[in-house]
């Protein structure tokens, strides 16, 4: 990765699950090629800034390595800014950390997501604490802006989920033992997880709220996240000249009514009334 402008990007996109060909998905590859386009078309980031990661390419070995390049790059004076977007599951794990047993964690499945006993293998796959810990690395100074288009619960799963044109995001724990570890427990929510409180510069995106579906959709003859289609849609309608809370917004109006998901975005007050870049 040669960083020719201070920015680097890294985009997963995972459609194929090595030990998971059941729950493949569809749009997620599209995702993270429609990210690349709209941070060069309308952010400024060359082919050089940017990593793409997908299906058996997108281990969480691969997936963690980038992300720590890029934080290492940083903490050297190297970026001011770093972007990390992925599409994949999302599922569920006990809190690993002991710290908050009412609630559970929020993780992300990678290719090569597997079991280990009754849970999943902390070896394949990425819990929120992780990433958390890797941004918390990051330099005062450095921006980073996370997209999550994957949801981390079953609860809100809907009709409309199984409607045949989309299939919700979502991955439950691995064993009934697994799901009972984590039934009638709290999400804790993607911010709390992987953001420190109080640091500025530091802006998540996620698909849905922590009790919603992320939709993975046949829209326009292809497949994609909604989330994602729809973001990248307003970006370029308004050509990056809206504020992130008005194009939050825009997205969220464009998946009203036929989607059963509320993007979030959770930054300052002085990101929320900025625009991207």
């Amino acid at each position: 990765m040669i960083m020719t402008n201070g920015r680097a990007a890294l985009c997963v996109g995972i459609n194929e699950f090595k030990n998971f060909s059941g729950n493949n998905l569809r749009g997620c590859v599209n995702d993270a090629n429609d990210m690349a386009f709209a941070l060069k078309e309308l952010l400024g980031f060359e082919d050089d800034d940017i990593t793409i990661l997908t299906d058996s390419k997108a281990t969480k070995a691969a997936i963690i390595s980038n992300l720590g390049k890029m934080i290492k790059d940083a903490k050297a004076g190297k970026l001011s800014c770093i972007v990390f977007s992925m599409s994949s599951h999302g599922t569920q794990v006990p809190d690993v950390g002991g710290d908050e047993p009412d609630r559970y964690d929020e993780a992300f499945c990678p290719h090569d997501l597997t079991s280990r006993g009754n849970n999943w293998d902390p070896a394949h796959i990425i819990v929120d604490d992780e990433l958390r810990d890797l941004f918390a690395q990051l330099p005062d100074g450095v921006r980073l802006e996370v997209w999550l288009d994957t949801c981390h619960s079953g609860t809100g799963l809907k009709a409309i989920d199984l409607l045949p044109d989309r299939k919700p995001r979502y991955i439950p724990p691995p064993t009934l033992e697994a799901f009972r570890a984590v039934e009638d427990r709290r999400p804790r929510g993607l911010a709390r997880g992987l953001l420190e409180k109080g640091i500025t510069d530091q802006i998540l995106w996620a698909a849905c709220r922590a009790d919603q579906t992320s939709a993975d959709a046949n829209i326009d003859g292809g497949w994609h996240g909604a989330f994602t289609f729809y973001f990248c849609r307003e970006l370029r309608a308004s050509k990056n000249n809206l504020t992130r809370a008005k194009l939050l917004a825009r997205v969220r109006g464009g998946l009203s009514g036929d989607y059963n998901q509320i993007p979030q975005l959770e930054c300052d007050d002085i990101n929320r009334k900025q625009k991207l870049g």
